[in-house]
């Protein structure tokens, strides 16, 4: 029992409000000074230092710099108008076209916090304005936003593939047609809300052609990226590292010859949400590698591997288990850290009952994701409530709706994993 005392050590630290990375540290070195001390303590040290030597891992400074570069290059702005044009005109029309930039933003930002924070400070406050409950426009942001790691090029999804050893390319790949399906369900969620509190469209009728075909002639630049990186990683031009410094390239290119807004005084901004972005997210995945050490000396993969296996008798009871687990863990833990926490734990066991690691990895997502608007910590749902003054209890009442329709995908995506699995198979 003593080998899982740094797991309980764990998240008693989170409980208490320590930062993530520092609890992962404290319950490994805890194990390997107290517990176990065969190991020595230098050995983990060097591994906190090897963890961060890993090529692949540059992708994610460079899409965070990508995104950033979004929004002071007009491409947001850009995006959020071509949203507006091609559903300005359904009831809710605001709120549809929160959902459609979250799309359309997912390609490039690959981030939920980010694409929540920006829709906070662009979208919300003309939502209001237009008559949207501030508790219903915090509430349809931060479901939404759950879009931007599902559709590629997600940080999570590359987090998973490089913890599973599957393509990161398949795994792009797999995001995309659970990540349209949720946005659709969305939509028709809103339609039903909106219509039931008359929250009017924001364009009188629907844009004609030529309205379209200018906005898309306006956008095609900002639009075309994502397709251009996915085609350019599925036909080997580029590794998904190299994807992400050609995301940083061809948004500088066309912010500044092209759209000509991004100026050289915004080099400084943009650095320095890079670095701060960066920074938290190499911190826990260093220290979660750390932990892992432990993890792999105990042998805990195989344990928790006997345990769900001994628990469950098909591939459906696993699953199940495994989606109440995540759920649960997600409404403490970031999804980022959820990911590096918890799947190797539960790789073994979905490998061993014959699940395929590219199916679990969406659910994972989705779920982890999920967990982000659920209270009591879904990161998600703190980010909008702080940026937009919004109490908790408002936001909870409000976000009930896009809950229940969230998880009835998330039992489509499970149960029914050809809808995963059919793109991939496809392509290769």
């Amino acid at each position: 029992m003593e080998a899982f005392i740094p797991i309980f050590i764990l998240f008693i630290l989170f409980f208490i409000n320590i930062p993530i990375c520092f609890a992962l540290m404290g319950s490994t070195l805890f194990f390997f000074a107290f517990i176990d001390t065969s190991m020595d303590l230098d050995l983990i040290m060097q591994n906190f230092i090897r963890s961060a030597e890993s090529f692949p891992l540059l992708a994610i400074p460079f899409f965070i710099m990508a995104g950033s570069i979004m929004n002071y290059s007009g491409i947001s702005k850009r995006l959020m108008s071509m949203a507006e044009v091609l559903t300005g005109h359904m009831i809710g029309g605001l709120a549809q076209v929160n959902i459609v930039l979250s799309v359309l933003m997912a390609g490039i930002s690959g981030s939920a916090n980010a694409d929540a924070a920006m829709q906070c400070k662009i979208l919300v406050p003309e939502m209001v304005k237009r008559g949207y409950s501030k508790e219903f426009s915090g509430a349809i942001t931060a479901a939404s936003s759950i879009v931007s790691p599902i559709i590629p090029p997600g940080i999570v999804l590359i987090i998973y593939a490089l913890l599973s050893n599957v393509s990161v390319t398949k795994m792009f790949i797999a995001g995309y047609v659970p990540g349209f399906i949720i946005s659709i369900a969305l939509m028709i969620t809103v339609y039903i809300i909106s219509k039931k509190r008359n929250y009017n469209p924001v364009r009188e009728k629907v844009a004609s052609f030529k309205e379209i075909l200018k906005q898309l002639k306006e956008s095609i630049w900002a639009l075309i990226m994502p397709f251009v990186i996915i085609l350019g990683m599925r036909i080997g031009m580029f590794t998904p590292t190299e994807a992400g410094a050609m995301a940083v390239i061809i948004t500088s290119l066309i912010g500044i010859f092209i759209y000509k807004e991004l100026e050289f005084k915004r080099i400084r901004d943009i650095l320095r949400e890079t670095v701060l972005g960066t920074s938290s997210v190499m911190f826990i995945i260093i220290a979660a590698n750390v932990f892992g050490s432990y993890l792999s000396w105990e042998r805990i993969p195989y344990k928790i591997t006997e345990i769900l296996l001994n628990f469950s008798s098909s591939p459906s009871t696993l699953l199940f288990l495994i989606n109440l687990l995540l759920l649960f863990v997600g409404m403490f833990i970031d999804g980022g850290a959820a990911m590096i926490i918890l799947a190797p734990l539960l790789i073994p066991a979905a490998t061993k009952m014959g699940i395929d690691p590219l199916h679990l990895g969406i659910v994972m997502v989705v779920n982890i994701m999920i967990g982000g608007i659920t209270p009591p910590f879904g990161s998600m749902m703190f980010l909008t409530c702080s940026l937009l003054k919004v109490k908790i209890q408002d936001f909870i009442k409000e976000i009930i709706p896009f809950l229940i329709t969230l998880l009835v995908i998330l039992f489509l995506l499970t149960y029914i994993p050809k809808i995963v699995l059919f793109l991939p198979n496809l392509l290769f």
